[in-house]
């Protein structure tokens, strides 16, 4: 891979899934923030860019990359994010309610922060369910009829939102807000740290809302470095043609 200090973090991932790990060691947003260079990422996180290259070329060559998720037409991934990441959410998010609720009435004595972390977890679940929704029912069926009119030659009817930009600007905003919010519960809770007086639901809690963040990470990178800026490239030819 050949690696330039201009390149953006998203970008670097979107070619090579594997390298997210590399990011998420040296503590580098690589999914909300994935539009930084690697020329910035490494000022912020006082690295050299050369131990940042270093690490990304250690990746090892003989490993698959797993999914190539860059090559995929667009219509597949919205369907493939919808059916895995938004599907993940709806099912896990009452199953860690649930818990949270359970830790803060055994535990919330001696771990307050388990108050704060409980109304962060509710905020950012209702806000996924919404902006999700936004998703399923007005841009991603958008997407869908965008690559269709690629495939058959098709012209492509202007959406009633206008231009894609529009949305794709609207999810990026609540994907930063998402990022901050696990952020803060990832602080709170000492990075997923299970304290000593901590029972097996305390365990299991941290886990799955870890879980969470992770799986959140590589749904929010799908979407802010792959499908979004895909899908105005291919709006702006489909409009042009």
């Amino acid at each position: 891979m050949i690696i330039t200090k201009e390149q953006t973090v998203g970008e670097i991932v979107a070619k090579d899934l594997r390298t997210a790990a590399v990011f998420d060691k040296l503590g580098i947003d690589f999914c909300c923030k994935g539009n930084r260079s690697l020329e910035e990422v490494c000022g912020d996180a006082r690295l050299s860019f050369d131990e940042l290259v270093k690490e990304l070329e250690g990746i090892d060559s003989t490993t698959g990359s797993g999914i190539d998720y860059n090559s995929w037409p667009l219509d597949l991934l919205a369907d493939y994010i919808e059916k895995k990441h938004h599907r993940y959410v709806t099912e896990q998010t009452p199953v860690l309610k649930g818990y949270l609720d359970k830790l803060c009435s055994v535990h919330g004595d001696k771990h307050p922060e388990l108050f704060e972390i409980r109304q962060l977890f509710a905020e950012c679940a209702g806000e996924l369910a919404m902006h999700m929704k936004k998703e399923e029912l007005m841009l991603f069926p958008f997407i869908r009829k965008m690559a269709q009119a690629k495939q058959s030659g098709g012209t492509l009817q202007p959406a009633p939102f206008g231009t894609i930009r529009n949305p794709v600007n609207a999810m990026l905003q609540d994907h930063t807000t998402e990022g901050e919010r696990f952020e803060r519960i990832a602080q709170l809770s000492d990075n997923y740290t299970v304290p000593a007086d901590g029972c097996n639901t305390y365990r299991i809690t941290l886990a799955g809302l870890k879980e969470f963040e992770k799986d959140l990470h590589l749904h929010i990178h799908l979407e802010n470095n792959i499908l979004f800026p895909k899908a105005i490239v291919l709006e702006e030819e489909l409009l042009d043609g």
